[in-house]
């Protein structure tokens, strides 16, 4: 018997691979199954030019058989098989692909498609086999040959006996270790687990010879005695779901699929059936879940689709198929037009991968719209569960996203008492009002008890309530929705008041500049103004904000790990039409002391009804007492 060594480049192929390419063992069995479907699949293809082949696909098949006792783990069909001179080329030279020859030689042909295209999958045995023997016995050949390996060192080819066309790989299984258990590829619930994972939708039957209980023959009574038995059954679906007519399939089917992939424990709102055949030939199903995973707003939670290659579960978790704000879809996509890397576990990323994420993006932004217009219920507990991501959306990567997601979001309404869109706040404001208004506060209860809505509410305009901590950032980024621009109720300048009212706004005022002068000199470091407000019609003080940064966002900034102490510039406004501007003028003229007291009550008392912490709790009531006394 002759040794034949492998090339020294195969030679060094062949040690990288089984130590680095593949990152889990359990791939070995996926790409044996997939050479085997293959092989059946080229007697398919010759089936297409040869009349005198007849192909019979009940007639071919995968087996699956473990050996405890002898350490050997069996994968056979009854495919297309090879010649000596197919075992040598194929076997003996890593990399060099039959199934790609194959396909490259048929590829005009229509018909089932060959997986293989490196000629690497068959040595992921050698990750957790010590010896692999490989009998075939090619189509219209009489003859069969043995091809046998233990590794890098090299193999031989012999002439064998096989009774039927098809090929035959045994793998000796390597000796557990400290480290490593290979026994586990010897169990008959840890294989059925694999096949499943891996390869359920391979298109022909993957029987396993399986153990089972039955009662014994004579046994009767309420105990009736029980017996082992083995029968073959076959393991894998076969026909995915997602390859059915849409017609066929009820959402019971679809609700089924959802659980039997595990994608969540709720029932999923709205699935996506896709089949693409344009630019990139695809299949997908897609759900919108009803409610979070635990884990959805943590750094553990991992997005992305199944993805799946001609059936062949090629990664749990594609990531580049979904943007992060939709990394709440659920799914799989099945293509071949994908190109994918020597170990075929990551995807090469090209134009077909963008194609797809693309088309997928565009399908679940439709299918939600479709929600909001159409299931507005669902659409709403849709979006307490989910709201918050496309929110982040809207904010991150600079607002690169905003126009795809901006109408989408929803917000609480003053006037509505409900969650209202961009669109049907905008749809409905009066011809004078320049402006989006919008309200931020910890709840909608202590948003309507703040002093800075009294005047836009007195004009009859809506408010948006923001409530999320993202609310905020996420429409400073948005800026403006079908030209009208965001305002706070706590800004500057509201835009409201007539040329006549604000003159008579300043001509009050004028004669309060040094009062509020002097207040501002008391406070200073703390506000970087004191002066009468334009929007109090019943409270007498108020805290706003001038700039970007409104007195909400920097409570939340100050909440946030490793703050920068970010800092709204607040301005102090005081009611001149409230009792309490007599006492502060009063104490401006007579008593100093009394309006710095004044002054400092009503700043902390400001800071109160913003939710804002009062720098000295102790002094604050020192004066209150003061008040009292």
């Amino acid at each position: 018997m002759i040794k034949h060594e492998f090339k020294a480049e195969s030679k060094r192929l062949l040690e990288m691979m089984i130590n680095s390419i593949y990152t889990q063992r359990e791939i070995f069995l996926r790409e044996l199954i997939s050479n085997a479907s293959d092989a059946i699949d080229k007697i398919y293809y010759k089936a297409l030019t040869d009349d005198k082949l007849v192909f019979n696909q009940a007639d071919y098949y995968v087996k699956v058989t473990a050996d405890k006792a002898n350490r050997t783990l069996t994968i056979s069909d009854t495919g297309i098989g090879m010649t000596q001179e197919e075992l040598e080329n194929n076997l003996g030279v890593i990399a060099k692909s039959g199934s790609l020859a194959f396909k490259k030689e048929n590829e005009s042909k229509d018909g089932h498609n060959i997986i293989g295209q490196f000629g690497v999958g068959f040595y992921a045995a050698f990750m957790v086999a010590d010896r692999v023997t490989v009998t075939s016995r090619a189509l219209d050949s009489s003859e069969a040959f043995k091809w046998e390996s233990e590794g890098a060192d090299g193999y031989t080819i012999v002439p064998s006996e096989k009774a039927e066309v098809g090929t035959e790989i045994v793998l000796h299984i390597k000796p557990n270790t400290e480290e490593d258990n290979y026994d586990e590829f010897l169990e008959e619930y840890r294989l059925r687990s694999i096949i499943k994972k891996y390869s359920d939708f391979i298109r022909y039957p993957i029987k396993m010879d399986v153990t089972g209980q039955r009662p014994k023959e004579g046994s009767e009574g309420d105990k009736p005695e029980f017996e082992s038995h083995v029968e073959e059954q076959t393991i894998n679906s076969m026909v995915p779901i997602w390859r059915k007519n849409k017609n066929e399939l009820t959402a019971e089917d679809y609700e089924q699929f959802y659980h039997e992939k595990r994608y969540g424990f709720d029932k999923p709102l709205k699935h996506i059936h896709i089949s693409a055949d344009g630019a990139v030939v695809y299949q997908a199903i897609l759900y919108i879940p009803e409610s979070t995973p635990f884990d959805y707003y943590t750094k553990e939670y991992e997005k992305g689709l199944e993805l799946y290659s001609n059936g062949v579960l090629i990664m749990n978790k594609c990531a580049d198929l979904l943007p992060d704000y939709f990394s709440f879809v659920k799914g799989m996509v099945d293509s071949e037009d994908l190109s994918l890397n020597i170990s075929r576990e990551m995807l090469q990323h090209d134009r077909q991968l963008t194609l797809i994420a693309k088309n997928i993006k565009n399908k679940i932004k439709s299918q939600l719209q479709s929600l909001l217009k159409d299931e507005r219920d669902k659409y709403e507990t849709f979006y307490k569960a989910f709201g918050r991501q496309l929110k982040f959306g809207v904010y991150s990567d600079f607002g690169m996203n905003k126009d795809t997601l901006q109408d989408l979001l929803l917000f609480y309404s003053s006037k509505e008492k409900k969650q209202v869109t961009l669109d049907q706040y905008v749809s409905r404001m009066p011809e004078d009002q320049k402006y989006i208004y919008y309200a931020a506060g910890d709840s909608i209860e202590r948003i309507e008890k703040l002093p800075a809505i009294e005047l836009v509410s007195d004009k009859g305009y809506e408010i948006l309530y923001f409530t999320d901590d993202i609310d905020e950032f996420a429409i400073k980024t948005i800026m403006s929705y079908k030209d009208k621009q965001f305002k706070s109720v706590s800004s500057g300048d509201l835009g409201i008041e007539s040329d006549a009212e604000k003159e008579k706004q300043e001509a009050e005022e004028s004669g309060s500049k040094e009062l509020f002068e002097h207040m501002q000199q008391i406070l200073s470091g703390k506000v970087v103004k004191v002066k009468a407000s334009k929007r109090l019609k019943s409270h007498p003080v108020c805290l706003t904000s001038e700039g970007e940064v409104s007195i909400e966002m920097e409570k939340i900034l100050k909440a946030m790990p490793n703050n920068q102490d970010v800092q709204a510039v607040k301005v102090l406004e005081i009611n001149i039409n409230h009792p309490v501007y007599q006492s502060l003028k009063e104490a401006s003229a007579k008593d100093a002391e009394k309006l710095s007291l004044y002054t400092q009550l009503l700043y902390n008392q400001a800071l109160l009804i913003e939710g804002l912490p009062i720098q000295d709790p102790v002094a604050f009531t020192n004066d209150i007492c003061k008040v009292m006394v």
